[in-house]
Parts: C-alpha cells; sequence; structure tokens
C-alpha cells in the first residue's frame, strides 16, 4: 500500500476458502452492521465486499440512493485512489479500505465541507490510538503517521470526494503490513508501530463510532470548526506544524517555510523565509525538519 492517500459478495467469515491467512481473518459484516448500526445513530448500512476497484468510486456512483451514513467497506481494493491520483493497492485483508457517505444539510455551509478530510482525520487518529494503543499523528491535509523504529511512517490516508448533495470520504489503513509487503520505505503499519491490537474488526468499529462523534459535533456547531473543538484537536495532533516544508502547489510552484497554523478554512499557513505568510489549500507537504 501507498498510504498517500477505500459488486462482489458480503463477507461473513463463513468462506473458508477465504482463510489464506490465518493471520487476516475476513471481517463479520453480520456482527459489524448489528455493532454500528444503532437507532438514533449515524450509520444505516454497513456493506463489506471481497473485493473492489475504489470504495469510494462504488459509494460516489450510488450516493443520490442511499441515505447518510452508507459505510462500505472492502476486503481488497484493486484500483485504490489517494490524494494526486495515486494508487493505494495492498495485500487482502491487509488493512482497512473503507468509504461513508455524509450529508452534512442545509446546516453546515458548503464552504465548510472542506473540513471533513480533516474531521475525518481526527476520528481516525483518536479511534485508532483508543483501540489499537498506537500513537498516531496527522500529515497535513490527510495523512496518518506512526512510528516504527525512531522513524515517522505513513500508515493511512484519507480522500474526500463531493457527490451531489454530500461527500463520500474514504478512508485507508494499513494494519497488519510486514515490512516485506511495503512498496516504499516511507510505509507503515499498525503492526510494525508495535500496535497492541491488529484485528481490523474493533479497530474499523473504533474508528467509525469516532467519526460519528467528531461528525455529529462538528454538524452541530454548523461545521465551525472552533465552535466544535476540531481546528484545536487537529492542530494539537498535527506532526506538519512546527515544521520546516516543501509545499508543491498546482501549476508546479515550490513554496518553502515553516508550517505555524491550520486557519479557519483548513489551509495550511506557512512562514516563508521572508516573513510572509500564505495559507496553502491544495498540493504536496513535505517535512524536511522539525523547528527547535
Amino acid at each position: 500500500m501507498t498510504p498517500s492517500d477505500a459488486s462482489g459478495g458480503a463477507s461473513t467469515g463463513a468462506s473458508a476458502g477465504r482463510w489464506s491467512s490465518l493471520d487476516r481473518p475476513p471481517l463479520n459484516a453480520v456482527a459489524l452492521q448489528r455493532a454500528l448500526v444503532v437507532p438514533g445513530g449515524l450509520w444505516t448500512s454497513v456493506e463489506v465486499v471481497d473485493s473492489t476497484g475504489s470504495t469510494n468510486s462504488d459509494l460516489a456512483a450510488r450516493a443520490a440512493e442511499l441515505p447518510e451514513g452508507a459505510v462500505l467497506v472492502a476486503e481488497q481494493q484493486t484500483a485504490g485512489r489517494g490524494r494526486l491520483d495515486r494508487s493505494w493497492v495492498a495485500p487482502a485483508r491487509s488493512g482497512m479500505f473503507f468509504s461513508v457517505l455524509l450529508k452534512p444539510g442545509p446546516d453546515v455551509p458548503q464552504e465548510r465541507w472542506g473540513w471533513l478530510t480533516l474531521l475525518a482525520g481526527v476520528a481516525t487518529a483518536t479511534g485508532l490510538s483508543r483501540a489499537a494503543g498506537v500513537d498516531t499523528a496527522l500529515k497535513w491535509p490527510n495523512d496518518l503517521l506512526v512510528t516504527v523504529d525512531g522513524d515517522e511512517r505513513k500508515t493511512g490516508g484519507i480522500l474526500a470526494e463531493r457527490v451531489g448533495d454530500g461527500v463520500v470520504v474514504g478512508i485507508g489503513i494499513n494494519a497488519t503490513l510486514t515490512e516485506d509487503e511495503l512498496p516504499v520505505p516511507t510505509a507503515g503499519s499498525l503492526m510494525l508501530a508495535k500496535a497492541t491490537v491488529t484485528d481490523r474488526d474493533p479497530l474499523l468499529r473504533s474508528v467509525l463510532r469516532s467519526l460519528e462523534q467528531w461528525y455529529e459535533r462538528w454538524r452541530a456547531a454548523g461545521g465551525d470548526p472552533a465552535a466544535s473543538g476540531l481546528q484545536e484537536t487537529y492542530a494539537a495532533g498535527c506532526a506538519t506544524l512546527g515544521r520546516h516544508v516543501r509545499a508543491e502547489l498546482p501549476g508546479g510552484r515550490i513554496l518553502t517555510g515553516t508550517a505555524e497554523a491550520v486557519d479557519t478554512d483548513g489551509r495550511l499557513v506557512v512562514r516563508t523565509a521572508d516573513e510572509a505568510h500564505e495559507a496553502v489549500g491544495a498540493g504536496d507537504v513535505i517535512h524536511l525538519r522539525s523547528i527547535h
């Protein structure tokens, strides 16, 4: 998997033929549905498929006919996508690859919907810290970082796409990838970060429950990142802030400087060498070093 930045039959765990690795059992769709789809809750359905190209593409294609809170999980993605059209491919059942459909409605101005990527990052990091016992940091805007042998590694990513009256948020997380399975040295996994839990079932439940809590809090505040506590929490967990960074911007422009803040629009504020401040809304940000 390259965490730069998830149909077949439902996976219930009943098919012995799918147990190609005892360390990577299939998800139990029935148990997940029972645990997550509850009266008054956000999640309205949980579907698990054996394999698909991209859960984001699949859910986006069906968004108009589905209610808010639909969840689509794939045991394997063959054409997973991240930001900047990067691919996301991993061995079957080695991680969590899923997408959710959110429809903030008229109570949240559309100009604030861009915060959903950052919200999903906060929720995922919180859920993984609780269930996996591993510290997870955020790299602006959508990467999840863990520490492996003292090195900062990407273990997951998020991709949000607007569809009609809603947003499809895709999340991919490396759970049990080994060093031999990593596509690049900068990739990581929860197992390599010595997580206490790598069972995908409790991890997926924890992330989705955390996502529900943060989403409802944000929506109740009209999408206001400050009033909901989202902006402050994101900044506290963002490993990009305080770092010297290089931002590769659309059009080929390069910006270097110190990442100082995340503004109310979710943009990264970079202080350049001439003490100017520029807000970056899109681009690829590379951590160069910490500022001491």
